[in-house]
């Protein structure tokens, strides 16, 4: 059995799956972004990672024709020459990341019915939208799902969304979103208490991630700033378009601190210094920085716009705010940060809960994909 998989670049997140497959069948990794400085709008900046990425599997960089090489417009990557190389590898089956990028959609329409596809997508029904909107986004996506066979769903809302656009409960196969549990549980040696001169006693609470809009980073910092909280600190850690204004937003406030973008080697350490960590997002599919905060054992709070919530955040281990409501997020706030003792049990709830949601559940139910 040979396997096709096509995605837009090296992702940390899949990386470590396409490792796991490579040892259970023979496959090849086809990159169709193109083998070049990866910007990310996002962060605002290139990014580098300084994490293996490239070993332990087959992989192909192909051709990007594109005159805008990104991954955030459909017009962003064009691959030429992606069908003969696919083709030639000859695969039995293939898995596509994503279908709204011009080569990707080309693949799915000039495959189907050729060999079997399985689709992997982590979207959801969370962004609200006109109706007008959302008779146009179910004839479009009604008719790009006619061209899978199966599709590999990260969670709740995301099955949820599957189904509302045509597929049947047969084509569909849990392969929970996931991260490197062990390497965000394990202590390092980096303190990052230490660097920003923090007591033992005093409580943290942590965003990290892009500094954009869509995060609402803005949100948090409001609420943290009216709270007025004496002995608790807030830690921004990332990069982005919103972070002059933040900066400018904590000027004179000594327990609002900022660092900034941090690589993979270094973001366990950024996770296990916080007793909190907030994600507020106004949309966002899933929300990996949940599971890495989880992993490392701390409590959460996030937005009803988070589509991990519903599989991962519960009273045991956190809180959900409704997205937007600064009344709302304050309470969840005063709720976690007066008691560290409940603070300590929350986030054993979550690595607890994390567990099972990792690669080898992934890689197997993928696996079974194929099979069945």
């Amino acid at each position: 059995m040979k396997l096709a998989i096509i995605c837009t670049h090296p992702i940390q997140y899949y990386v470590p799956v396409f490792r796991l497959l490579a040892k259970n069948i023979k496959l090849k990794v086809f990159y169709t972004v193109g083998d070049h400085i990866n910007f990310d709008k996002g962060f605002n900046r290139v990014i580098d990672w300084d994490i293996p990425m490239l070993d332990g599997y087959q992989f192909e960089f192909l051709q990007n024709t594109a005159r805008n090489k990104v991954t955030h417009h459909f017009m962003g990557i064009k691959n030429p020459t992606a069908i003969d190389y696919i083709s030639k590898f000859a695969p039995d089956y293939l898995l596509v990341y994503g279908w709204a990028h011009y080569s990707h959609f080309k693949i799915l329409k000039h495959f189907k019915g050729k060999i079997p596809i399985l689709f992997r997508g982590d979207s959801t029904l969370l962004n609200e939208q006109s109706i007008f909107k959302c008779m146009i986004r179910s004839i479009v996506l009604r008719y790009v799902y006619r061209h899978i066979d199966k599709a590999l769903y990260v969670g709740t809302n995301n099955k949820a969304y599957f189904k509302k656009y045509g597929l049947k409960e047969g084509q569909l196969f849990f392969a929970p979103h996931a991260i490197d549990n062990e390497r965000f549980s394990e202590k390092t040696d980096l303190d990052i208490r230490a660097l920003l001169g923090l007591h033992p006693y005093e409580i943290l609470i942590l965003f990290a991630g892009k500094l954009k809009s869509i995060k609402d980073p803005e949100l948090l910092l409001r609420a943290f700033i009216e709270l007025d909280f004496s002995n608790i600190n807030l830690l921004y850690a990332g990069s982005g378009r919103l972070e002059t204004k933040l900066k400018s937003l904590a000027t004179g406030f000594r327990n609002i601190h900022f660092i900034p973008f941090q690589n993979q080697s270094a973001m366990p350490a950024v996770y296990q210094a916080c007793d909190i960590f907030c994600f507020p997002s106004k949309n966002d599919s899933w929300g990996l920085a949940i599971n890495e905060a989880m992993a490392a054992g701390k409590a959460i709070i996030a937005s009803d716009k988070t589509g991990a919530a519903a599989d991962l955040i519960n009273s045991g281990n956190g809180y959900i705010f409704q997205s937007g409501n600064i009344t709302d997020l304050k309470e969840k706030l005063v709720k976690l940060v007066f008691d560290r003792e409940q603070l300590h049990s929350k986030g054993e709830f979550s690595k607890k809960t994390i567990y099972s949601w990792n690669f080898e559940n992934q890689v197997k139910n993928i696996l079974n994909a194929i099979a069945n």
